[in-house]
């Protein structure tokens, strides 16, 4: 099954699933987010790129804090 973006807090509550497939699939719906962009979206499309990575990146860090973390402050950058 193919995830995006609107199935983020679903896959960091999976229990079946481990952290790490967890943070696979949402560095994977974020890849996503980012390849679909392109010379020609308009700054509200890339905000909510952002804004969405950033989304992601707290989920992350609620499973694994430190690589979250790391996340975050890159962003900020």
């Amino acid at each position: 099954m193919a995830y995006n973006i609107n199935d983020v807090e679903k896959i960091a509550e999976f229990k079946s699933w481990s952290d790490r497939q967890k943070i696979d699939e949402l560095l994977r719906i974020d890849c996503d987010i980012y390849t679909n962009l392109g010379k020609d979206s308009t700054k509200t499309e890339k905000e909510t790129a952002k804004k969405n990575s950033r989304k992601i990146y707290r989920l992350i860090k609620g499973i694994n804090n430190k690589l979250g973390n790391d996340f975050l402050v890159a962003m900020d950058r």
